[in-house]
């Protein structure tokens, strides 16, 4: 039976979770109405935030917590938990998500895992289109927790709109951390499991580590099973509607690039995109999908 684009596209919009369910299914596994749908949708601003660091710094917890905050505020959420592929059927190991179970039969709370297929880096574009799609439904903040390796933390920065960073004080060396790159692409640094020896120490190098950088990123601490520390931490996030022009044209450039990169096997002129993207943004019915195709055809 054919899928009715318009209609699925309608679904969505109203914040209708079996048809958003259907609509990401189509773009997670590139179906041929994936790029009409795509084009369709009309955005709007709702904040990203990546969620990142090593296993077994409590993430899924935290979620879960962040989560409950919102709840308790009557937000609507959407979780994107990217996991690990099954060597069996290249399916999302930890799909089942089971400190998120209470969540699940939630009104205002959408939960989805994607299978990282390798690396996050490798489904990137599929990434940025589903959150793209998620960001036309009536969603108050869209999550993406990422399996906490190698390269997607760099990734997660080039897709979310604040990247958070949840370290734990026995994690070792905060030096070591900051030299792997984070500080380059953490807005937020978040300290996990603080009732553990060592935790305010931990949390007090990594500050004074930040303003040697000179950089000025937030640090909370939290105990995420007890959700301690949480409420302060979902203040913080409630409160970022509107991230710097400067770095929202960088992320919608680097958006365009992976996706162009994707449909276009050959090198891209990013300074020249980067310029197209700040100009097109100027018009209120920016779809980023729609970009991406007029640049492809013209180019």
């Amino acid at each position: 039976m054919k899928l009715e684009i318009k209609k699925l596209v309608e679904g969505v919009s109203s914040g209708n979770f079996k048809d958003i369910a259907r609509a990401l299914t189509v773009v997670e596994n590139n179906l041929p109405q994936s790029k009409e749908l795509l084009s369709t949708v009309s955005v709007k601003n709702i904040p990203i935030i990546g969620i990142t660091g090593p296993p077994g710094a409590g993430k899924s917890t935290l979620v879960n917590s962040i989560t409950e905050e919102l709840v308790k505020r009557e937000k609507k959420v959407a979780i994107l938990a990217v996991d690990p592929t099954s060597p069996f059927n290249f399916g999302a190991l930890l799909g089942d998500r089971i400190r998120m179970s209470r969540h699940f039969n939630n009104p205002n709370v959408f939960i989805r895992s994607i299978a990282t297929r390798g690396s996050l880096g490798g489904l990137a574009v599929n990434i940025i289109e589903m959150t793209e799609l998620l960001k036309s439904a009536k969603f108050d903040l869209i999550i993406i927790e990422t399996v906490g390796v190698g390269q997607s933390e760099v990734d997660i920065a080039g897709i979310a709109d604040c990247s958070m960073v949840v370290l734990v004080p026995e994690a070792g060396d905060e030096i070591q951390n900051i030299k792997s790159g984070l500080m380059e692409i953490a807005q937020v640094f978040v300290v996990n499991k603080a009732d553990r020896a060592g935790a305010d120490t931990f949390a007090n190098n990594l500050i004074k580590q930040i303003k040697q950088q000179h950089q000025e990123i937030p640090v909370f601490k939290t105990i995420a099973d007890k959700s301690i520390g949480v409420e302060d931490l979902t203040n913080y996030l409630l409160q970022l509607k509107e991230i710097e022009n400067h770095r929202k044209f960088l992320l919608m450039t680097d958006k365009a690039y992976q996706l162009i990169s994707h449909f276009r096997m050959k090198d891209v002129d990013k300074k020249k995109l980067h310029l197209e993207v700040n100009e097109a943004m100027k018009n209120e019915n920016f779809n980023l999908y729609k970009f991406v195709e007029k640049w492809i055809s013209h180019s």
